[in-house]
């Protein structure tokens, strides 16, 4: 199986080349290729199979970056949301003229590829009070969330007319993320914890009691990778999957923190911020996520377990990443 991945330089991208690369397997298919593509090139890995990296603007997206023979498409690669929205013109370009590219490029496979398209809860709006159904219109209040939305759109056409076969993952915010604080407005997810666990200081922008829809980084890459081999012929003309992540509120997150690290709540610091909360508080905080379940994508577990995985897979690494 030739596999590609778009953003294969993001957090993400780089979990899923690390489980395909210490496995050898995609679900049960041996992998005989893959490629990582990001604006910069991605860092290869040890692996059984040849890792060709591949740099460049996804908007203008080389032939290397979705060689022939490609099997299965994991299309990472975005500008998130608050950088999406506040840079309007970079936002179309890479999170649907990007997108363009992708169909394009797979147009010249001999055989469609698996697209696994990674959209977003923020195609959703809804708010502190919605709790949504499979069903459930998309309708958007931020250009990345609509960027999102009309790229699925566009994208389950080109599945409908044979060009690619897609499965869109209509991802939660992901918590814990590795690493530094990023550019999307659910950055603060994150920091609220994994700013403590480092022993640092940070600060929560809006209050104890708003609710979130979140996935642990295991998790979304376990749903990625299934969307990748699962069959697709019950998804019918409806490719978009609102997977089986946990409606929390940040309160409940830093009880968690603390009851797995004592003390660590006493670093996070209410300090409102308009623009952050006006962003992802139109996004809805939970979902009914049925048709995940029926098709094989498996539930979250805990507050604890997440900030416990946390602590066993991704805070030494983050640690030398940050210098702290």
């Amino acid at each position: 199986m030739n596999i590609s991945i778009l953003g294969g330089g993001g957090f993400l991208g780089r979990k899923i080349a690390e489980a395909l690369a210490a496995s050898g397997k995609l679900g049960s298919h041996p992998v005989t290729s893959l490629t990582l593509f990001d604006l910069n090139p991605p860092a290869t890995l040890p692996a059984a199979f040849p890792i060709h990296c591949v740099s460049g603007d996804v908007a203008d997206l080389p032939d290397k970056a979705i060689p022939p023979g490609t099997d299965v498409v994991f299309h990472l690669a975005a500008v998130v949301s608050a950088a999406a929205e506040a840079d309007y013109d970079l936002g179309r370009r890479v999170n649907l003229h990007g997108n363009d590219a992708v169909i394009d490029a797979c147009r010249k496979l001999a055989k469609p590829a698996r697209v696994v398209f990674t959209s977003s809860v923020a195609s959703f709006a809804g708010g502190q009070q919605a709790k949504l159904a499979d069903d459930a219109r998309q309708m958007p209040t931020n250009s990345y969330g609509a960027q999102k939305a009309a790229a699925e759109l566009i994208l389950s056409d080109a599945s409908r007319r044979g060009f690619l076969d897609l499965v869109s993952i209509r991802l939660p915010t992901i918590c814990i993320r590795p690493g530094a604080p990023n550019k999307a407005a659910s950055s603060f997810v994150s920091s609220i914890i994994r700013e403590p666990l480092l022993g640092l200081p940070t600060t929560l922008p809006v209050p104890e009691d708003f609710a979130v829809w979140i996935a642990s980084p295991a998790h979304a890459v376990a749903w990625l990778m299934h969307a990748a081999t699962m069959d697709t012929a019950p998804l019918g003309l409806d490719r978009g999957i609102n997977p089986p992540g946990m409606s929390v509120t940040t309160g409940a997150m830093l009880d968690a923190m603390e009851q797995v690290r004592p003390g660590t709540r006493a670093l996070v610091r209410a300090e409102p911020d308009a623009i952050v909360a006006g962003i992802v508080g139109g996004w809805p905080a939970a979902f009914a996520p049925v048709r995940a379940h029926s098709a094989g994508f498996v539930p979250h577990g805990s507050l604890i377990g997440l900030v416990e995985e946390f602590l066993a897979n991704d805070l030494a690494a983050t640690r030398a990443m940050r210098g702290v």
